[in-house]
């Protein structure tokens, strides 16, 4: 099994201490660390298994199952996917982005919860507004968004990925209404809207007392400093873009399992620790020449401190669905758009018995070919207590 020449576990590893003795942690930051330091080590136990052909054996330690350790997304994913793809229409599928301007990410720097949360709700808002409207589509959509709060640079950029099938249910309930081919929504006319929806809600948790303005910030605690700034914000134009739509059903299931669970970075973009640096890869998007791909070096505090911006606060949702697929009718709701579309779906992935099974074709790789014959499967024949109590999964 392909393993990366370094790892985020080593740099907390070897620089988390100082950083933490030196730094104010949140909760979550620290039960963060903590996982993806222990993941995969005795401290959490294990097993060891027996290979039936030649009797190899091996170790096999038990993973932190925390969403933000790098090394625990892929079952996850494989589990997540599994679950999708019962729900995918024979339709073309869009992405649609939602970011937000610097001034409103500062704030949801000291207020992630709160602003996180109307993010989601204005982007949901604005979609299904604007999709309602028989002058653009005049159906009932459905779709999932994806928070994300990094940038390739692991700056702190939150913005929302939306993933939508191309079309709805007419208001009756009894039409399909399919979207010009390669053409969702007016893009400009989304982002006026959801800038809006945005501004209101966001002038709305002020005046609720649900945000806290400290250290930069501060000033904007005044109510004619917030009010001049929301002033400032209408008369600019927001960013929503909508990417090419995928090519099918097909595409679209494989663009969910890659892009749904990540974290800030994979390991496989750490390309060099030493001397208290760390030098990673990053793609600059803004880059106008073919070559976008960059090479970054910072200090070890620096690029611990940027990681731990992206925790997540504990219980939050950072995948969430909305109207068609919405939790309380779904499955009433998209065998309906079924019917309506066409027959079943035949070329999607088989269904696999577990997820040994469903990491090889997501992988290309398999967790229980033996390593050393290459032609037997690795068995479980004993199970390791782990060392102490395993950190709580956030």
């Amino acid at each position: 099994m392909y393993k990366p020449a370094f790892e985020l576990a080593g740099i907390l590893r070897r620089d988390g201490p100082a950083y933490r003795e030196n730094h104010r942690l949140l909760r979550e930051q620290e039960r963060v660390i903590d996982a993806i330091v222990d993941c995969r080590t005795e401290a959490l136990g294990g097993h060891v298994e027996e290979c039936c052909q030649c009797a190899y054996t091996r170790i096999r330690y038990n993973s932190c199952r925390n969403r933000h350790c790098p090394k625990c997304q892929s079952l996850a994913r494989a589990k997540w996917v599994e679950a999708r793809k019962a729900e995918l229409l024979p339709v073309e599928y869009f992405h649609v982005v939602f970011t937000v301007p610097k001034e409103i990410a500062e704030i949801a720097f000291y207020n992630r919860r709160a602003v996180y949360d109307i993010l989601f709700r204005a982007t949901a808002q604005t979609l299904t507004t604007i999709a309602r409207d028989p002058r653009h589509l005049g159906a009932e959509i459905g779709f999932f968004a994806v928070l994300h709060t990094w940038g390739q640079n692991l700056l702190h950029h939150p913005h929302l990925h939306c993933v939508v099938p191309g079309g709805g249910l007419s208001p009756d309930g009894k039409r399909w209404i399919s979207c010009p081919p390669g053409f969702f929504l007016h893009v400009k006319v989304l982002s006026r809207l959801f800038r809006r929806l945005f501004l209101e809600q966001l002038e709305d948790a002020f005046y609720r007392q649900e945000l806290r303005f400290p250290g930069s910030i501060e000033p904007m605690q005044d109510a004619f400093a917030f009010a001049d700034l929301l002033c400032s914000l209408e008369d600019r134009e927001w960013v929503v873009y909508a990417k090419p739509p995928f090519g099918g059903p097909r595409q679209a299931l494989d663009y969910l399992g890659r892009y749904t669970h990540r974290v800030a970075l994979s390991n496989e973009r750490l390309l060099d620790v030493k001397e208290g640096q760390v030098t990673f890869q990053w793609k600059d998007y803004r880059s106008k020449g073919r070559e976008k791909s960059r090479v970054m070096t910072l200090e070890s505090d620096e690029f611990i401190r940027r990681f731990l911006i992206h925790v997540l606060p504990r219980g939050f949702q950072r995948i969430r669905f909305f109207g068609l697929l919405a939790n309380r009718n779904r499955k009433a709701l998209l065998a309906e758009c079924r019917r309506l579309l066409a027959p079943p779906m035949s070329d999607l992935l088989p269904n696999p018995d577990d997820y040994c099974t469903m990491r090889k074709p997501l992988t290309e790789e398999s967790i229980r070919c033996c390593p050393n014959c290459g032609k037997g499967e690795m068995v479980r024949i004993l199970t390791i207590a782990p060392a102490w109590p395993s950190p709580d999964s956030s």
